[in-house]
């Protein structure tokens, strides 16, 4: 096929699918469209919050190859676009970009992209340093940060220190940031109790 053809193909075919799960797989879930089973690889957070006989909307993106077609699905447009600029990024392919989008977060993206931390996305199976990096330097100017992410850059080096420890945690870029802005003006600089304090915000104690 001629690679016009299949640059065509990308953009074009089945952009959304709505429809019924009609089985789960390892990595992979078969969408039944009226009475076709389609197979559509998903990130695990999907699949992991699913059930057989449920209805689902997703974002779609059909990889055409000279052997294959494949299809990727999505929650969210952003998620796909992540999806998409990932595939541009030299030497990653269809599942590396998965697998980001299964280890980790739009926001954990954001923010490793935003603040250039590498070990974010090393995190990744698949991803080394160097991929890391490679994602970092082409994303930086092409995903843009949420307005707290941008404010991310303001943090100082221990309030920094307790924003990754909250997002290691699972707390989202937002949330952490959102509990070091209601520190008390008065808090001790030593990041263990600045966490403590943080995390009195979410369990109210």
């Amino acid at each position: 096929m001629p690679h016009n053809a299949k640059m065509w193909l990308n953009r074009t075919m089945i952009a959304t699918l709505r429809g019924e799960v009609s089985q789960i797989e390892d990595n992979a879930l078969i969408i039944e469209v009226g009475g076709v089973g389609l197979r559509v690889f998903v990130p695990a957070p999907v699949r992991g919050r699913l059930k057989v006989g449920e209805a689902i909307l997703l974002y779609t993106h059909l990889v055409v190859r000279e052997d294959a077609l494949t299809l990727y699905g999505f929650e969210s447009q952003s998620d796909r676009e992540l999806f998409n600029m990932l595939l541009s990024v030299d030497g990653i392919g269809p599942k590396v970009a998965l697998s980001v989008l299964s280890t980790l977060t739009l926001d954990a993206v954001q923010r490793a992209v935003f603040t250039e931390e590498p070990d974010i996305l090393s995190r990744v199976p698949g991803v080394g340093r160097k991929t890391s990096q490679k994602i970092i330097l082409y994303l930086h100017d092409r995903l843009k940060p949420t307005d707290a992410l941008a404010r991310v850059a303001a943090l100082s080096d221990k309030d920094s220190e307790v924003l990754a420890a909250l997002t290691a945690l699972g707390y989202s870029v937002i949330e952490a940031q959102t509990a070091i802005q209601a520190l008390p003006k008065d808090a001790p600089d030593d990041v263990e109790e600045r966490l403590r304090l943080a995390l009195q915000n979410f369990t109210g104690k």
